[in-house]
């Protein structure tokens, strides 16, 4: 990759960028037969392309190619070494790829190319190329048993695999799912969000070209009206995994109950609170992580710091700091390597992000920062980063996720408190704390009801440890070795000695 291209540069590709629109199912390219989605690029409002959009017909044509594959043993029979070395390939590809991959990511959902040239596109190649190295290094177990007898737990994979996947994080949050999905052996559907597709129909050429069987990796635009619920609803998927809002989640549950059982695996919405104590040990560090944790990705993210907590010692100078950082981060054109924010996806994103911003100001908060759209000229969907300090955790911008470059503020006097506020919602994904006081960071991190909790840091992780969430965040685990247990289940198999 190279990194001295300039704005001019990238969009002297963007103009030359040939974009692959079609399904792919079976390894074919797969027109759709519902009517053809549009492809806006958030920076500028105007259409890239018209891509693919499948039906239920086209939804039961990848599920017919995917159970054909995994029975036939193309890819579930393949010998573990080919499937690994297959898996790597599809990483190297990923990474030869990395500068079109990230301008397709950055057209199609507007967030700075910076982000998707060094972060997005490098950690998917990257969770393609670990879950490869776990091929050839899961063993089977044999239990301790009483009996004269010998018992074995073996584990194999499930069958057909959906992965539905948000708009946010196309290509990195597939490869969560996609592929410990593929390590086991499975033979996998993928449905990108309607928003950001392209990314997604080219890694399904790329699958193909590493060397994965034809009908093993399909990909499936659509809505999720129609598309979504189909895979949801179909009698022959075994497992459907889901990154998406909470209320898209229940009704995946429901799918599922009004089928054939099939594993639901979710991981929903946030609203993540990231506490700042008075003895925090570095004022500065912990603004600027805190001003990343919310405005990076334009807040979309649902592990977004979406609500903050300052204990009252040091918040005057805290939110000083905060103010300072949301000056320097605002949005520009996702296209130039300098932009340390974007654009809000599309249309409909944006009028819910300024529809809270509203609601904010009415229901009393104080606006200290921010509020407006922002370069109106271009035409694109840009909102300014925008603190709120809230004097009620009762405020709508309080209690639900936004999904966007807004922050609710609070201050706090005790510990007690702090939790108090922290723990008083629906979700429970990310939670943060700065703390110089160990006891009281391993304290709080257990009373913290999240699956994640960043100590003295914000946004820190990699594949190797486990993403997920609790309460209405969802339930299971992306990345890690965790991630196995999802895709697979396990046999045991008692043979008497008698």
């Amino acid at each position: 990759m190279t990194s001295h291209l300039t704005l001019q540069d990238w969009q002297a590709r963007a103009g030359g960028l040939k974009l692959s629109t079609q399904a792919i199912i079976d390894g074919q390219a797969h027109a759709g037969r519902a009517n053809p989605l549009d492809a806006i690029n958030p920076a500028t409002g105007r259409r890239l392309a018209q891509v693919a959009s499948c039906n239920e017909h086209d939804v039961d044509e990848a599920v017919r190619a995917a159970r054909r594959t995994f029975e036939s043993g193309y890819w579930s029979g393949m010998p573990r070494a080919e499937r690994k070395k297959r898996l790597l390939k599809l990483s190297e590809l990923i990474m030869l790829h990395a500068e079109e991959l990230a301008l397709i990511e950055t057209l199609d959902m507007g967030k700075p190319i910076s982000d998707t040239l060094w972060y997005d596109i490098p950690e998917a190649a990257r969770t393609y190329a670990w879950y490869g190295e776990t091929i050839d290094k899961q063993y089977d177990e044999i239990a301790p048993t009483d009996a004269q007898a010998l018992a074995t737990i073996t584990r194999e994979p499930l069958g057909v695999v959906a992965a539905v996947v948000p708009w946010n994080y196309p290509l990195l949050m597939a490869s969560w799912k996609v592929a410990p999905a593929l390590a086991m052996g499975n033979s996998v559907i993928l449905k990108p969000a309607e928003q950001s597709c392209l990314s997604a129909i080219r890694l399904g050429e790329l699958a193909l070209e590493a060397g994965i069987p034809p009908g093993v990796l399909n990909v499936v635009p659509g809505t999720g009206p129609v598309a979504g619920q189909a895979l949801g609803m179909h009698p022959d998927v075994d497992c459907l995994a889901f990154t998406g809002s909470t209320a898209t989640g229940k009704r995946f549950m429901q799918y599922s109950g009004q089928s054939n059982l099939k594993q639901i695996w979710l991981e929903c919405g946030g609203k993540s609170p990231h506490i700042i104590f008075d003895d925090c040990p570095d004022l500065d560090r912990a603004a600027l992580a805190a001003a990343i944790g919310i405005f990076n990705n334009q807040g979309e993210v649902c592990i977004a710091g979406s609500r903050l907590y300052v204990q009252s010692g040091v918040y005057d100078e805290f939110m000083q700091r905060m103010e300072a950082h949301a000056a320097a981060m605002q949005p520009g054109d996702p296209l130039d390597p300098g932009s340390k924010m974007g654009a809000i996806v599309d249309e409909r994103q944006l009028a819910r992000v300024l529809q809270y911003v509203d609601s904010g100001k009415q229901e009393g908060a104080t606006l200290r920062v921010g509020g407006s759209r922002v370069r109106t000229e271009t035409g694109g969907f840009y909102v300014e980063p925008t603190i709120f300090e809230c004097g009620s955790q009762s405020l709508t911008i309080v209690r639900e996720e936004i999904f966007g470059p807004v922050l609710a503020a609070s201050r706090f006097d005790t510990e007690d408190e702090a939790l108090a506020q922290a723990n008083a919602s629906i979700y429970g994904l990310g939670s943060g704390l700065w703390t110089a006081d160990l006891s009281r960071a391993h304290r709080v991190s257990r009373k913290l009801r999240a699956g994640l909790v960043w100590v003295n840091c914000y946004f820190d992780g990699d594949v190797t440890v486990p993403f997920g969430g609790v309460k209405q965040s969802g339930f299971g685990r992306d990345k890690s070795l965790h991630a196995l247990d999802k895709y697979s289940s396990l046999k045991t198999t008692w043979i008497s000695l008698a």
